[in-house]
C-alpha cells in the first residue's frame, strides 16, 4: 500500500478497505513496519518492536470495526502478553507479562494489530517524554520540541502517519496533553470508562483513565465503543450510554450552553497565542448557533493549587506502593539508584505520607469533583486551551529536577488545563483546531458532564467538519 494513501485514510476509513477486501490486513501491517523504520530514528516514539507477532497476528485479525488496523500499544498501563513492560524504568528490566490486560484483549478484538510499543516518561510522571532509559520523543512538528506526555510516543507515532490510533492513557493530561502537541484528537473519558483489570480496579482513586490517540474523532468514538463497559470486579462504574459512540459522532449536537475560559486555575501563566486560539473557538461555536460566555468554576482560594498539591500526594503513594509491586513483578529489589532524580523525590515523599494524608487528598479530590459538577448544571461544555503555550522545546521538563515540588510546577505550569477533568472524573477532549505562528498545533480542551462522551463526541464532530484537520500534517510526514 503506498505510504502516501495509508496516511491519508483514518483507522475506520482502513478497516473498511479490508472489509471490502481492496487490501490485506498483512499489507497494512508491512507499510506500517517500513513507517516505523522511516520515520522511528527522528522521533524515537517507538520503543519495542513486534514485527513478528503483528505479522502472525494479520493472519487470523478479528473481524471487529477496526479490523486489519495496524496500532501501537504505550508501554505503561496496558500489558501485551510475551511483549516486555518497562514503564520507561529500569526497575522493570526483564519483566514480560504473560497475560493480556482486559484492554488489551478488547483492543485485539476490535481487529487492532499490535506492531510496537511507545515511548513513555518513567512511570508516566511527566508532562514530556523524554525518560532517561530510552530518551526523549521528539514532535513531528518540529524535531526540538516536546511531543507531550506521558503519551507523548503514542500522538508522535499517530502524528507521522505510522499508525491511524494508539493506546494512550491520562492521569493529568497525558492524552490530552500530546494531542494537543501533536495536532491530534485526544479525549479523556469518563472515570473508569475503560476497564484496567485484571491487575488492578482502578488507578490513583479513579485518577487514570484509559483510551487512545487518534487523527479523526470518529476513530475515538470507535475505539471507545469496542473497549468501554464493565469488567467482573470493577469497583464502580460510569453511566451507559444511550447510542454507540460512533453513531454519537454523526448526530448534531443541538444548540449548546458553553463557557470559556484561558485563565488556568492555579494562576499560571498562558501564552498568548493559546489565549487568542481560544477566543477564536469561542467565536465559532457562537457563528454556529451556541450560547457562549465567559464564565469559569469558582474554587475555595485553597483549592487553587489543588492540581499540584493532589498529584504531588497521590503520584507519589502510588509510585511509592509500585515499587513494592515491581519486586513481586520482576523478583528482585526496586532500589531507589534504578529511577531518576524526579520519581526517586516522588518515592522518597510517598514514603513518608500517612492513611490520613491520602483520604485527606481523596476528600479534596472530590470537594473539588463536586463545584466542577455544579458548575456543569449549567453549562453542557466547559472550554479551555489545552496548553498553556505551544509544544515548548526538549529539555524544559526533563526527568532531573530533585526539587519535587519543583518538577510539578514545571508539569503543570504546562499542562494548566488537564488535570482538572482528572480530579472530577468528568470527560474532556483536546481537538486540533488551531496552529500557533510558527506552525506548532495549539489545541482546544472541552470539559462535559460526568459520562457524556456522546456529547463530546458531537460537539467534536461538528467542529471537524467545520473547521477540518485531516489535510494538515507535520512536513515530511503524512
Amino acid at each position: 500500500m503506498a505510504f502516501a494513501e495509508y496516511a491519508q485514510l483514518d483507522g475506520v476509513g482502513l478497516a473498511d478497505l479490508v472489509r471490502r477486501k481492496q487490501v490485506a490486513p498483512a499489507e497494512l501491517v508491512e507499510t506500517c513496519i517500513e513507517l516505523i523504520e522511516k520515520h522511528n530514528p527522528r522521533l524515537n516514539a517507538v520503543i519495542h518492536r513486534m514485527d513478528d507477532m503483528a505479522r502472525q497476528a494479520a493472519k487470523s485479525v478479528a473481524a471487529g470495526p477496526l479490523q486489519g488496523v495496524p496500532f501501537l500499544l504505550k508501554d505503561i498501563g496496558a500489558h501485551c502478553a510475551g511483549a516486555p513492560y518497562w514503564a520507561g524504568s529500569k526497575v522493570l528490566k526483564g519483566y514480560v507479562p504473560d497475560h493480556d490486560t482486559e484492554l488489551t484483549r478488547r483492543f485485539k478484538r476490535a481487529g487492532l494489530i499490535i506492531c510496537g510499543k511507545t515511548n513513555t516518561p518513567e512511570f508516566g510522571f511527566d508532562s514530556s517524554t523524554e525518560p532517561d532509559l530510552f530518551g526523549a520523543t521528539r514532535n513531528p512538528w518540529d524535531t526540538g520540541r516536546t511531543a507531550g506526555g506521558s503519551s507523548g510516543g503514542s500522538a508522535a507515532a499517530v502524528a507521522a502517519g505510522i499508525v491511524p490510533i494508539a493506546h494512550a492513557n491520562d492521569g493529568g493530561g497525558s492524552i490530552r496533553i500530546p494531542a494537543a502537541a501533536c495536532g491530534l484528537v485526544g479525549l479523556k473519558p469518563t472515570r473508569l470508562r475503560n476497564p484496567w483489570g485484571p491487575d488492578a480496579g482502578d488507578v490513583a482513586f479513579g485518577l487514570a483513565v484509559e483510551h487512545v490517540v487518534t487523527r479523526s474523532v470518529r476513530d475515538s468514538a470507535a475505539v471507545l465503543d469496542a473497549t468501554a463497559g464493565d469488567e467482573i470486579g470493577m469497583p464502580y462504574a460510569p453511566p451507559g450510554k444511550e447510542r454507540p459512540f460512533l453513531e454519537e459522532a454523526g448526530r448534531e449536537p443541538g444548540r449548546l450552553r458553553i463557557a470559556f475560559t484561558t485563565a488556568a486555575m492555579a494562576g499560571d501563566p498562558v501564552d498568548p497565542e493559546c489565549v487568542a486560539a481560544t477566543r477564536q473557538v469561542a467565536r465559532l461555536l457562537e457563528d454556529l448557533g451556541h450560547f457562549v460566555e465567559e464564565e469559569a468554576p469558582r474554587f475555595a482560594d485553597t483549592d487553587r493549587t489543588a492540581a499540584n498539591d493532589l498529584f504531588k500526594i497521590l503520584a507519589s503513594a502510588l509510585n511509592a506502593a509500585n515499587m513494592i509491586e515491581f519486586e513481586k513483578l520482576t523478583g528482585r529489589p526496586s532500589r531507589l539508584e534504578d529511577v531518576e532524580i524526579s520519581s526517586r523525590a516522588c518515592i522518597e515523599y510517598g514514603r513518608t505520607l500517612t492513611a490520613i494524608d491520602l483520604i485527606q487528598a481523596v476528600n479534596r479530590m472530590h470537594r473539588i469533583g463536586r463545584v466542577m459538577a455544579r458548575f456543569l448544571q449549567k453549562y453542557d461544555i466547559l472550554l479551555t486551551p489545552s496548553l498553556a503555550a505551544p509544544p515548548i522545546p526538549l529539555g524544559h521538563l526533563a526527568p532531573r529536577n530533585p526539587d519535587l515540588d519543583g518538577h510539578i510546577r514545571n508539569i503543570f505550569g504546562f499542562a494548566a488545563f488537564t488535570p482538572l477533568a482528572n480530579v472530577s472524573g468528568q470527560p474532556a477532549i483536546s481537538l486540533p483546531l488551531n496552529q500557533s505562528a510558527g506552525g506548532l498545533p495549539v489545541g482546544a480542551h472541552f470539559t462535559a458532564r460526568f459520562g457524556e462522551e456522546g456529547l463530546l463526541f458531537r460537539l467534536a464532530a461538528q467542529l471537524e467538519a467545520t473547521q477540518p484537520w485531516a489535510d494538515r500534517h507535520p512536513a515530511s510526514y503524512g
